[in-house]
């Protein structure tokens, strides 16, 4: 598998993505603000899936957040599917208060 890079603009907002060719084949869409990553998306090319590739997207996003102290808000389904079925791995990083914070 070719390696997962990750590109951000100056903004914070970007991808870990794996490109091949100069094609993405998978990506996970975040941005970064106010000492949180947001996860908006994660898709795998076809020909990828059940290759593990959305689990080491995620795998790669959460060493960079331990990494760089920063907490995780899931709005992605798998990424929010994956916390919630192994919540003891993701505590440190789970940023659940922004889930419940009332306007």
């Amino acid at each position: 598998m070719n390696e997962i890079q990750l590109k951000l603009n100056d903004a914070g907002r970007g991808a870990f993505v794996i490109e091949e060719n100069g094609v993405r084949i998978a990506e996970m869409e975040i941005s970064i603000a106010g000492g949180n990553l947001i996860v908006y998306h994660t898709e795998v090319a076809e020909k990828l899936k059940g290759q593990g590739v959305a689990g080491k997207l995620l795998e790669t996003m959460v060493a960079y957040v331990r990494k760089h102290n920063l907490k995780v808000v899931p709005l992605c389904p798998y990424v929010h599917a994956q916390f919630k079925r192994h919540p003891e791995q993701y505590t440190d990083i789970w940023n659940k208060e922004w889930h419940t914070a009332k306007p």
